[in-house]
């Protein structure tokens, strides 16, 4: 089965500046993973000071059929975007348990393949729940997707809004990005009620 994905794509100057390499010490390029068995997103940025710029986000979807060969769909195609865009962090969002086990155990496989990947390169993995990843892009721990979607374009300075798994993937990364690259309880951070205090 081939890997079908989908890149949203910056300013080609841009995307690949030849002073970066996985040991640069200017810019950090991190990579965002919303897992999903139909559709997972991702969103690539890189943090330079304070600074955010977005290079590239989309979708790795997958078609109907046997589970194994839609998780292999997911492993593949988050090792092509790894390839391509080189990330040296990585942020995933965690897995939340709803009404339907069913769902939250096939989610949990698609992040499972998604996380697969990244460990087979030996990248820094930090995990997020969907609560801090919309505190730290909206304010709100209970934002709509909507409102992320919108806050990723601000942040971002984009001249749209990109796709909701694709927002939700750039949004984990600008958790990432805002939270000291995975460091929340070092740093004293701690969950009150979908809050970051």
């Amino acid at each position: 089965m081939r890997c079908k994905f989908r890149a949203q794509r910056a300013n080609p100057v841009i995307e690949h500046p030849s002073h970066l390499t996985p040991f640069a010490s200017a810019n950090i390029r991190i990579l965002g993973i919303d897992p999903g068995l139909r559709v997972t997103g991702f969103g690539i940025l890189d943090k330079s000071g304070q600074k955010l710029n977005y290079i590239a986000s989309g979708c790795i979807k997958t078609s109907q059929g046997e589970l194994a060969q839609r998780l292999k769909v997911i492993l593949d195609g988050v090792s092509e975007v790894i390839a391509q865009y080189q990330p040296q962090q990585i942020a995933v969002e965690k897995v939340f348990v709803n009404t339907n086990p069913q769902s939250t155990l096939l989610l949990g496989e698609a992040r499972g393949a998604a996380i697969c990947a990244v460990v087979g390169k030996d990248l820094p993995l930090s995990e997020y729940t969907a609560l801090q990843v919309k505190q730290a892009v909206a304010g709100n721990g209970h934002a709509k997707k909507e409102q992320v979607q919108e806050m990723v374009r601000r942040l971002l300075r984009l001249p749209g809004n990109p796709s909701p798994d694709a927002a939700d993937a750039l949004a984990c990364a600008i958790c990432h990005a805002h939270a000291g690259f995975g460091k929340l309880a070092v740093a004293g951070y701690r969950m009150k009620k979908g809050r970051l205090v």
